[in-house]
């Protein structure tokens, strides 16, 4: 076998790899306060992701998973955007697919858009009440092998499924009032 020679001048390093990943905020984003989206904006700077990715829920994605109610989705996403232009941060992106297909989408679709589309490794951001809805369908064990967890609050109560993928997610919000 031939060996191919690099030349490279002297003291050279190679460059240095910078953020990594996606942070994907999965949310209805209903009661979100300006507090838990610094919270998010935080651990997109803490733990060096590439995007923080806001994913508002359409109303029937969220009537179907929580059912509670929830204003329209363009009134959500308004809100958003207008955060993200505050802080002037083009890390910062809302994606709006799900409110463009205007109708339920299941977990694992809107996860395979934005595998899809958005650089790994992935880590989802969510509420406890959203990571026990999540841990109950099907697909979640194919899918908390291919992404981590992220929970804002400590959760009073948990899915079997979270329970046996205990190592797969964290809280971040542990000092925080629930």
């Amino acid at each position: 076998m031939k060996r191919s020679l690099q030349h490279v001048p002297y003291g050279y390093e190679p460059p240095k790899e910078g953020n990594k990943g996606s942070l994907i905020y999965y949310d209805s984003f209903q009661d979100t306060q300006e507090a838990d989206l610094a919270l998010a904006l935080e651990q997109l700077d803490k733990l060096s992701f590439k995007k923080l990715i806001l994913y508002p829920l359409h109303e029937e994605t969220v009537k179907r998973m929580s059912k509670e109610p929830v204003s329209a989705f363009y009134k959500r996403e308004k809100l958003l955007n207008s955060w993200v232009e505050e802080i002037g941060r083009s890390d910062v992106i809302v994606e709006s697919w799900d409110g463009k297909r205007k109708k339920y989408t299941p977990v694992d679709t809107a996860l395979r858009h934005l595998t899809d589309k958005y650089p790994g490794p992935y880590f989802m951001l969510m509420s406890p009440e959203m990571a026990n809805a999540f841990a109950s369908f099907s697909s979640f064990e194919e899918w908390i092998v291919k992404l981590r967890l992220i929970l804002s609050a400590e959760p009073r109560s948990l899915h079997p499924r979270l329970e046996k993928f205990k190592h797969r997610w964290d809280v971040i919000g542990k000092d925080r009032d629930m």
